[in-house]
């Protein structure tokens, strides 16, 4: 499926910012079942100083600045992605039983080093909690495999949690959500990732996009999408060390099941801490607005993003400057 997503944020500030520095997670990944055809960054003001390098997990981090006052910040990002079903390696154990799959990622003295295992220790969004547990027992039966053991929990967050954009914000903590029921994407991927890393296995957040489909006869409606959260769940290969070579199966909990061709991944990490779309460091700009539009759509139905399509919302830093990314609901 040949995909194009345009993710545009509009700040209006007030007072003027006299400088700023941001960060942005905005550039596609390019993965086994994902292709970046094209991509094109644009800031308005232009900055006086950007570059783009890779983050400690492979994702593309762009870093610009500004110098001169500016009341108002408009960064764009358009991305042509061609993406497939995801397939899991054929190296993947997937009968293996999760307590073997904990067992491996327990520690031990001079064992090798595996990447996964950064993915299930607590992170900023996901903190160790006992409720974690309990929600999770349900899910990880005795002997089952890892693989049964993610897709049952994400169906039943689907049973269990609704989704209501207002009953958490950007802070919220994982367990006040897991203990309400509802919240957004992003809660719902945190609190998958704290019920596997409760149980000592791997599992990390992924941002991105999804396609969604309008009404019959409606049509879509520009602008009126949000970006959009899941989880990957690390399935290690046969036997042990660095020749055991393991693969991601990516699960949904908002919807209730796998991703497919229909989601594009924007970037990895250990929680939406690592991987917000935008963040910055102010000085100035006490009371700003943030708009926030997204449009998905395949490739041949492309139309522009009206500015009032744009999502809004106000916010009101408590100093001068400050750092705090988008606070967009996924």
């Amino acid at each position: 499926m040949l995909l194009h997503v345009t993710h545009e944020t509009r700040y209006a500030y007030a007072p003027a910012v006299e400088t700023a520095q941001h960060l942005a997670h905005l550039r596609p990944l390019a993965t086994a079942s994902q292709e970046l055809v094209s991509h094109q960054l644009t800031i308005d003001p232009a900055p006086a100083q950007r570059n783009e390098v890779p983050d400690l997990y492979g994702n593309t981090r762009a870093f610009f600045a500004l110098e001169s006052t500016h009341d108002h910040l408009i960064v764009t990002a358009e991305s042509v992605v061609k993406t497939s079903a995801p397939v899991l390696s054929p190296a993947v154990a997937r009968e293996l039983p999760w307590e073997a799959v904990r067992e491996r990622f327990r520690f031990r003295k001079d064992a090798p080093f595996d990447p996964a295992s950064e993915f299930v220790f607590p992170s900023p969004y996901v903190p160790r909690h006992d409720d974690f547990v309990a929600y999770a027992r349900a899910s990880f039966v005795s002997e089952r495999p890892t693989f049964d053991v993610a897709m049952d929990l994400t169906e039943r967050m689907y049973r269990d949690f609704a989704y209501d954009a207002d009953s958490t914000e950007i802070n919220t903590p994982a367990v006040e959500a897991l203990a309400q029921r509802k919240g957004v994407c992003q809660d719902f991927a945190h609190i998958l990732i704290a019920c596997f890393r409760a149980m000592g296995l791997p599992a990390r957040y992924v941002s991105g996009y999804l396609l969604t489909q309008p009404p019959p006869g409606q049509p879509r409606l520009v602008g009126a999408d949000a970006s959009h959260a899941w989880v990957s769940v690390y399935l290690p290969g046969e036997g042990e060390g660095p020749e055991s070579v393991g693969d991601w199966a990516d699960f949904d909990p908002t919807n209730g099941r796998q991703p497919g061709e229909d989601y594009v991944t924007l970037a990895i990490g250990r929680d939406y801490s690592d991987v917000s779309p935008m963040r910055g460091v102010l000085h100035g700009g006490a009371r700003h607005t943030l708009h926030v539009g997204v449009t998905v759509q395949p490739v041949g139905e492309v139309v522009q993003l009206p500015a009032s399509a744009a999502q809004t919302q106000t916010q009101s830093p408590p100093s001068s400057s400050s750092s705090s990314p988008d606070q967009e609901s996924p």
